[in-house]
C-alpha cells in the first residue's frame, strides 16, 4: 500500500483539529440531554475517511485517540487500548458504511457519520465495560444513549454539512478520488 503525500497533508490538518476540537471547548457542542455536551473530535476522522480513504481516516483516529490518552480525564482513558483503539476504527468504519452509497453523498455521508460515530460510542463503552471500568452493561449503555444519540444526530448534521464544499474545495486526484475510494 502506497501512501501519497496529499493523503498525509490531509491526514495532518484533520488530526489538527481533532486536537484543536479536543483541547478548546469548540469539541464540545451543548445539547438539551443529561448528557450535557455531545462532541465533534471524532467528526475530522469521518471525513477524512470519505475524502481519502480508510487508512487516512485511521490516522486521524489514531491522532484523537493518542490526544484522549494522554489527556485522560478518567481512568478508563488512561487505559490505551479504550482510548485509541476504538478511536482507530472510527475511519475505517466509516469508510466501508460510505462506499454501499457513494453515487448518493447526502446518503453516504449521513450513513458514514452514523456508523463512525457509533463505532465510536460502542467502541469506547464496550470496551470500558469489558475492562472493568463500567459496572455493569446497564450502565455502559445507558451512557451510549445519553451521549450516543446526540452525538449521532449532531455527527450526522455537521458532516452532511461539511463533505459537499469540501469534496468541491479539494482537487481530486488520481484513480483513486476518481473512483469515489475504490482503487483500480
Amino acid at each position: 500500500m502506497k501512501i501519497r503525500t496529499r493523503q498525509i497533508v490531509i491526514a495532518g490538518i484533520l488530526g489538527a483539529i481533532a486536537l484543536l476540537l479536543g483541547t478548546t471547548p469548540l469539541g464540545f457542542i451543548p445539547v438539551p440531554t443529561p448528557a450535557g455536551h455531545a462532541t465533534i473530535m471524532h467528526i475530522p476522522a469521518i471525513i477524512g475517511a470519505i475524502i481519502e480513504g480508510p487508512v487516512v481516516g485511521a490516522a486521524i483516529g489514531l491522532i484523537f485517540g493518542i490526544h484522549s490518552l494522554l489527556r485522560g480525564g478518567s481512568v478508563m482513558f488512561a487505559d490505551p487500548i479504550v482510548a485509541i483503539l476504538p478511536r482507530i476504527l472510527i475511519g475505517i468504519v466509516a469508510y466501508y458504511a460510505y462506499l454501499p452509497f457513494k453515487r448518493n453523498l447526502f446518503l453516504a455521508s449521513a450513513a458514514a457519520a452514523v456508523a463512525g460515530t457509533l463505532t465510536n460510542t460502542i467502541g469506547v463503552l464496550g470496551l470500558a465495560y469489558l475492562r472493568g471500568y463500567l459496572p455493569t452493561v446497564e450502565a455502559a449503555g445507558a451512557i451510549a444513549v445519553l451521549h450516543g444519540t446526540p452525538e449521532v444526530i449532531v455527527a450526522a448534521v455537521l458532516v452532511v454539512l461539511l463533505i459537499k464544499p469540501l469534496k468541491a474545495a479539494l482537487p481530486q486526484s488520481g484513480n483513486y478520488a476518481k473512483n469515489g475510494g475504490i482503487k483500480d
